[in-house]
């Protein structure tokens, strides 16, 4: 920032950084705004490199892989314009003030500025009184945000929940009317923003704001059967939420969770509830439902993008649950079940189940490293191939693995 002032131009700090700094947090990163343009920026910092398509920025790099963010000043033609309502995030790389910067950021809180030269804080939008008032709260006309980006609503809903703060009446009516949107986002969006969401350490906070809004039905629709406002649908509720819980405690432990474990968290109440999950006893019962279960994961994950590996672990690790309940016998588990593969990933699962459940916390999570099957592995282990994704990085194709496209 001094460099930037030293050379003739406004910088400022930005956005999360001056949020968590005014509430007494220690901020996971730094963003600077500044009157540069990216190709001044980089002039002036030669470790550096511009990236972007639809908002150019620039990254500085310093010792330690520390990576400091710092944009231009942009204007608010792509929300104020009129346009298709169903337009979502068209390019725009036109600079602006901060005035304009800041009416151009999603959230109040997110929009404050703090200055070097007089040590101040600058609030064009009403961010300081939000962040006193504990709300969150979109900028400007919530609706119009929304359409013109519809990834803000899980925006919203995560820093409500991190923060413990109150979804403004505007902002959270307008996320419940077009919650829909969401389906016109790309996927790997979406994707991004929901594993924010399930490993920030505040899941269960995240996914009571997402089950009362909607949004979590528009983005796991499979559970929206399950989740109906009857007795059996309260049960499975609370078990969702006492179950993330378990996984809030895991981040907050610093544990990095496996995709495997954490979508087998996610997903016991569903198969628990639709398909009698806790009433296999048998080898051959668990087999057949992991072949059905499965089938099914391939369509609740296909906008995920998840490995075909680790759906087929999520369905292992669920039908090894019922069994771990059902011969648990004061840590001893039967020789045929200690010898499977996913005998390790079963008994994670049983744990943390059963702390959910209301036993006693798990003292120490190991996660363990799940091994890489053949494609002739995974077929035995279900009876039935389906097949391996292809690299993710693929010419001719809209996408990989991940959904990255080729330039």
């Amino acid at each position: 920032m001094y460099r930037l002032r030293d050379a003739g131009f406004l910088a400022y700090l930005v956005g999360g950084g001056v949020r968590d700094i005014y509430l007494g947090k220690i901020p996971k990163d730094f963003d600077i705004s500044t009157s540069a343009s990216p190709n001044e920026i980089r002039k002036i910092f030669r470790n550096s490199r511009i990236i972007g398509r639809r908002f150019r920025l620039v990254q500085v790099f310093f010792g330690g892989g520390k990576i400091v963010e710092v944009s231009t000043f942009r204007c608010r033609t792509d929300d104020d314009e009129p346009g298709d309502e169903a337009s979502v995030l068209p390019s725009n790389n036109e600079f602006g003030d901060p005035a304009e910067d800041a009416f151009r950021r999603d959230l109040t809180i997110n929009a404050i500025f703090y200055e070097i030269e007089h040590y101040t804080v600058i609030d064009y939008t009403g961010g300081v009184k939000d962040l006193q008032d504990k709300i969150v709260r979109l900028v400007g006309d919530p609706g119009r945000r929304i359409t013109r980006d519809p990834v803000r609503m899980m925006r919203v809903i995560r820093h409500a929940a991190r923060a413990s703060f109150t979804i403004h009446d505007e902002t959270w009516a307008a996320i419940v009317e077009h919650k829909e949107m969401l389906n016109l986002c790309p996927d790997s969006r979406v994707r991004d923003e929901l594993f924010k969401d399930l490993r920030g350490g505040d899941c269960r906070a995240w996914a009571e704001l997402a089950l009362d809004s909607g949004i979590f039905h528009v983005l796991f629709p499979f559970y929206h059967q399950v989740l109906l406002d009857d007795a059996e649908a309260k049960q499975s509720r609370i078990l969702l939420l006492n179950l993330l819980g378990v996984l809030d405690r895991l981040v907050t432990d610093g544990q990095t969770v496996p995709e495997e474990v954490l979508f087998s968290l996610l997903l016991i109440p569903l198969f628990k509830a639709d398909s009698d999950l806790m009433a296999v006893q048998t080898q051959q019962a668990a087999s057949a439902l992991a072949l059905v279960i499965r089938d099914r994961l391939e369509g609740y994950f296909s906008r995920l993008n998840i490995k075909r590996s680790t759906q087929d672990l999520v369905a292992r690790a669920l039908v090894t649950l019922p069994l771990m309940v059902a011969h648990e016998k004061g840590g001893e588990w039967p020789k045929w079940l200690t010898r499977k593969s996913y005998f390790a990933i079963g008994k994670q699962l049983f744990e943390l189940y059963s702390e959910a459940c209301g036993m006693k916390q798990v003292a120490e999570v190991v996660f363990p490293v799940a091994p890489q099957a053949s494609t002739e592995v995974a077929k035995s282990s279900f009876s039935s191939g389906g097949g391996s994704r292809g690299p993710a990085f693929a010419p001719g194709t809209k996408g990989g693995v991940f959904g990255f496209r080729k330039d």
